[in-house]
């Protein structure tokens, strides 16, 4: 199985567009194991984990990493920038968490045993939405394995 890392600072986001989302295929299971997100800004904001299961619009790709080097897969998954015209179809996914009214307030979300996972399905992913305050940018990175 490969790891992977990779991060992103956003651009916008709103309570139906993600402000950013990693998004799987048909190529592989993914297993989200690591989430950090950090506030860049000195205004509050509450974000919300979400499910995605269509397309919509997403933002550019940020560069995926390996973290074994000696692996030569490449990913499947990637982690989109910030939605912007059409919206996925999203389910929360009552994982949510506040981020402090200070740059670099933030937190790190672990999931150990394939709790948090992507099924093997062409535009499904796991995103992070607004859920309430006002859209912040941020600075977040997803580690994952398939």
């Amino acid at each position: 199985m490969s790891k992977f890392v990779a991060g992103l600072t956003t651009t916008g986001g709103s309570t139906t567009l993600p402000l950013a989302a990693l998004v799987g295929g048909t190529g592989a299971r993914i297993r989200i194991a690591e989430i950090g997100v950090f506030n860049t800004t000195t205004t509050a904001v509450n974000l919300v984990l979400c499910r995605l299961s269509t397309a919509g619009t997403p933002g550019t790709a940020a560069t995926s990493r390996l973290t074994d080097q000696g692996d030569g897969a490449t990913a499947v998954g990637a982690l989109r920038n910030t939605y912007t015209s059409t919206a996925p179809t999203t389910t929360e996914l009552g994982i949510g968490f506040p981020l402090g009214a200070a740059i670099g307030s933030g937190l790190v979300l672990t999931f150990p045993d394939d709790v948090l996972t992507i099924d093997k399905i062409a535009n499904s992913g796991i995103g992070f939405l607004l859920e309430s305050g006002t859209i912040q940018v941020v600075r977040l990175w997803v580690r994952w394995s398939e």
